[in-house]
């Protein structure tokens, strides 16, 4: 029995089409009908009802098309663990980050944090907030950091840092001596406001500020690199973290305008993991010394 076999069957068995899944595996429909031929000769059982030009599982298989896949799961997964193994790696290691993180601190630490655990496979994935706290308590990930305080009660919860909220305008054509004043308010009301970029604090914001300003217009959009990316095209304004812009305003290409309607929020983002062991401790240390001035 070859995987190849097993492969073609799983798709088919999706499919239920010999055409669709020569397309999908890039190879001609009398292979596949080849392979699973050969398949059941190997096995010894039918697989498919052949009925005119249409196929269908057999009661045989639709039993043994879970335990295919499975087999080929296995399979990918030990190849890539040979194949880390013959990287170096020793350990894996996976991370779970909000795109806020990503965007941030992150690239901040990895090289040092890499460079340190040359034995370490680091695996890095982009997640939401909302689902992270989920990848840490069935432990499909090692840790997590999310601008989401967990729910869950056996998952270890620690503050990375808090982040002032800044109200973030596109650079005009003063410099900060010479330009006149902005007004947070008439800015609010002349601009489309970019909101729930973050999970955390835009509801109770959004309600504060039509209490003071009238008119607002606000655009959704649900990824902050994105908003300040359309800020510096001078689209629109909004409240961003401060670590989320600090590169931009140290180069110039966002502007932090006083804002005096109400006091602004702080956010926070935490380190989420069900075992804080030495390797956790380790990278959440490095995640807390990064200053953001």
């Amino acid at each position: 029995m070859e995987l190849n076999w097993l492969r073609t069957f799983v798709d088919a068995a999706e499919t239920l089409n010999f055409r669709k899944t020569s397309e999908r595996l890039l190879m001609s429909q009398p292979s596949v009908t080849v392979h699973i031929r050969l398949l059941e000769e190997s096995l010894g059982i039918l697989l498919f009802k052949r009925e005119k030009n249409r196929v269908s599982l057999t009661e045989e298989g639709r039993h043994f098309c879970p335990k295919a896949k499975s087999i080929l799961a296995q399979m990918d997964q030990s190849i890539a663990e040979l194949q880390a193994f013959a990287q170096g790696y020793r350990k894996k290691w996976t991370l779970a980050i909000s795109p806020l993180m990503a965007e941030t601190i992150l690239p901040y630490i990895l090289k040092s944090f890499t460079r340190d655990h040359p034995d370490l496979e680091l695996v890095i994935q982009v997640e939401e907030s909302e689902h992270i706290e989920e990848l840490v308590e069935t432990e499909q990930v090692s840790a997590g950091i999310s601008a989401l305080r967990p729910m869950r009660q056996d998952i270890h919860c620690e503050t990375v840092y808090n982040d002032p909220l800044l109200f973030i305008l596109p650079r005009d054509a003063y410099d900060d001596e010479s330009g006149p004043a902005v007004s947070g308010e008439a800015m609010l009301q002349s601009a489309f406001l970019f909101t729930h970029h973050h999970p955390a604090f835009w509801d109770e914001l959004l309600l504060k500020l039509r209490l003071h300003v009238t008119g607002i217009r606000t655009m959704k959009v649900t990824q902050a690199h994105i908003a300040k990316r359309f800020i510096q095209e001078g689209l629109g304004v909004s409240f961003l973290p401060k670590s989320m812009v600090r590169r931009e305003l140290i180069e110039g290409r966002l502007m932090d305008a006083h804002f005096d309607l109400f006091p602004l929020p702080e956010v926070s983002t935490y380190f989420l993991t069900k075992q804080m062991g030495e390797l956790e401790k380790e990278f959440l240390q490095r995640v807390q010394s990064v200053h953001f001035s």
